[in-house]
């Protein structure tokens, strides 16, 4: 409104101007008598100070409009703070929202993936107890087996695969004459003592035949060594022993005996005792 009243003042003062000069132009629509400058003063000038006081009065104090102009910026910068804040709303939201699926997602793959291992170890489980059932299941073949295998081990003594061969030449397979003997769990080393004591209960020997008749019979070298060596021999009365066979079975020279005593094991010296204790 101020602005109209501006431009209406304008345009009287410019007609108060011109009529001073020329009263009829700004007069042109009055009657002729009224085209005189004292009319102009009266009309024009009138309206010139008629307008400059509306413009006056419609125009804002200074400070109102500076206040303005100040909440118009202020507004505009809430307006501008409201849409950042807005928008680190909406982005700590969704990073949030993110961060949510993805625990949520995690748990679900964790979950997955434990009943996948529970799944695979009660199919392991199940398979390893078929795998025990079977092999607790005894065919009546193995059950015989078994039985012979401790009576042959109530009536004399056996290495281990010695008795798996006696078996199997009593008919038995491989399989189920090795499942008897592991059936029982037989304590090999005691077997390769009795074998031992079994032999010099027969026959005379050296420490080293007797330890290879014992291997010869399927013991290990450890098991016929120590063995031999709990039976606490005494082996120049076992080299007396088989001299005095010898010379009942054939008829030797003293050399002869001693290189034969020697062959079977003895020492020089054991088998020198022995031929002595014979009389050669």
């Amino acid at each position: 409104m101020d602005n109209l009243f501006l431009i209406l003042f304008l345009i009287s003062i410019l007609a108060f101007v011109i009529g001073m000069i020329k009263p009829g132009i700004v007069l042109s629509w009055s009657p002729e008598a009224k085209r005189k400058r004292k009319y102009v003063a009266m009309y024009f000038g009138t309206a010139t100070v008629v307008f400059i006081i509306l413009f006056g009065i419609t125009t804002p104090p200074t400070s109102e409009s500076a206040v303005k102009s100040e909440q118009v910026e202020k507004d505009e910068a809430a307006d501008k703070d409201a849409e950042e804040q807005a928008k680190k709303d909406a982005e700590e939201q969704a990073k949030k929202d993110a961060e949510e699926q993805a625990k949520k997602d995690a748990e679900e793959q964790a979950k997955i993936e434990a009943e996948e291992q529970a799944k695979k170890d009660a199919e392991e489980q199940a398979k390893k107890e078929a795998e025990e059932a079977a092999k607790n299941a005894e065919t009546m073949s193995q059950t015989q087996a078994v039985k012979m295998a401790q009576d042959y081990l109530n009536y004399t003594a056996f290495s281990k695969s010695g008795l798996i061969a006696q078996l199997e030449y009593e008919g038995f397979s491989n399989a189920d004459a090795t499942y008897a003997t592991d059936k029982l769990n037989v304590d090999w080393q005691a077997q390769a003592v009795k074998t031992a004591h079994d032999y010099l209960n027969y026959t005379a020997f050296s420490r080293s035949g007797l330890i290879q008749q014992l291997e010869f019979e399927g013991f290990s070298n450890a098991h016929a060594t120590n063995a031999v060596d709990n039976l606490h021999v005494n082996w120049q009365e076992q080299a007396v022993k088989m001299a005095q066979d010898y010379l009942d079975y054939t008829s030797f020279s003293r050399s002869g005996l001693i290189q034969q005593l020697e062959y079977e094991g003895f020492s020089n010296a054991d088998a020198t005792y022995a031929v002595d204790e014979v009389g050669l």
